[in-house]
């Protein structure tokens, strides 16, 4: 994998120097672990003409949660508490007579911008906007590798849950259950905050778990993720708990099912992002949800859970090849619930087979 970083590093290095940029100082954690391997608390990364260095204010660990450190990186840790890594790093590259700085202006804050600014004094910063995440869109197969066991062990979790007896439990109970059934199985931890709405609550998008409990007759929404060596995905499903779905449960469920299909189906290198938001949508739309629908179809996935691109009305952008995404088209009818239908996919042409699902669990409408 040193290979890797370091290859990742010298396209972002040719970046800076076509742009006239001496020396790149990364600071966003999943831009620092792209690019190194790891991302130790607080710890930045400076990309240099010639040589890397990471600054962190303590060694790294190798702990699952911080990934593990290109071997062949130099780290500088701080002497003594207090240090900032941001400030040393450019006072490092202000002694390597570097006469530009390239910084993450979107991450960095006013006052450690200021303090770049006082510690080297005649460094000229640049912003280097989100060239490190555009670099990170396109995943290459490693990277897909780890996607795809991530969505397993959403999976077996998910699947374990739906052979358990549900009536009578709050949706905080299940939530924390699918928790930890993601770590039994393998996983880092969750991607996020695990969301489970019963009844009312069913449908909404990020709902925070309540102590509802379920009751027969409900709408159950799940929606789940795992994180594996750093790399997340998603998956939601809506079930009917303990008896035949009702009428409007069937008709509704068929309507997003539907949507989530067409923006599966439209997921091909070429295709503008707002494209695969307006296949989705507009099923919605026919079926008379237009009030209820999120403002996305979906959104990239990866080292974080919500990164480029997004699968917006107004998105700017087609897709490539190799990229990740979730498609999650819901509907909540306030009052009565809803439906969510979430899956994590990779970008594929059509000769190598069109989308690649990598959440598999059913989405039939199950009475659980």
């Amino acid at each position: 994998m040193s290979d890797v970083y370091a290859a990742r590093r010298g396209l972002l290095r040719d970046r800076c120097a076509a742009a006239g940029t001496a020396a790149a100082l990364i600071t966003r954690p999943a831009n620092v672990r792209y690019l190194s391997g790891a991302s130790p608390l607080g710890a930045v990364l400076l990309v240099g003409p010639s040589d890397d260095m990471m600054f962190c204010s303590g060694a790294p660990t190798g702990e699952v949660d911080e990934g593990r450190l290109d071997e062949h990186l130099r780290v500088s840790v701080l002497a003594g508490r207090g240090g900032d890594p941001a400030v040393a790093a450019a006072d490092a590259a202000a002694s390597a007579r570097a006469d530009s700085l390239g910084v993450e202006e979107h991450h960095l804050t006013v006052a450690r911008h200021r303090a770049l600014n006082s510690v080297a004094p005649a460094l000229r910063l640049t912003d280097l906007g989100t060239a490190v995440e555009q670099q990170r869109l396109v995943k290459d197969e490693g990277e897909i590798a780890c996607l795809r066991i991530a969505a397993e062990i959403a999976d077996q979790a998910l699947g374990e849950l739906l052979e358990s007896i549900l009536v009578g439990r709050t949706e905080r109970h299940l939530a924390l259950e699918l928790e930890r059934r993601l770590v039994d199985h393998g996983a880092d931890g969750p991607a996020f905050p695990t969301s489970v709405g019963t009844g009312p609550h069913s449908g909404r998008s990020r709902h925070r778990p309540s102590d509802r409990r379920v009751e027969e007759g409900d709408f159950l929404s799940v929606c789940l993720g795992a994180s594996y060596r750093g790399y997340r995905c998603e998956i939601g499903r809506t079930f009917v708990i303990g008896t035949t779905p009702a009428d409007w449960q069937i008709e509704l469920y068929d309507v997003v099912f539907n949507a989530q299909r067409a923006g599966r189906e439209a997921l091909l290198p070429g295709t503008a992002y707002r494209e695969v938001d307006h296949a989705a949508r507009s099923v919605l739309d026919s079926a008379g949800h237009a009030e209820a629908i999120a403002p996305w179809t979906g959104h990239g996935v990866g080292l974080e859970i919500d990164e480029d691109p997004q699968l917006a009305p107004t998105a700017m952008g087609k897709l490539d090849a190799c990229v990740p995404v979730t498609v999650e088209p819901g509907v909540h009818l306030p009052g009565r619930g809803g439906v969510r239908i979430d899956d994590t996919l990779v970008v594929r042409p059509e000769a190598d087979g069109g989308p690649e699902l990598l959440t598999i669990t059913t989405k039939e409408l199950l009475a659980l």
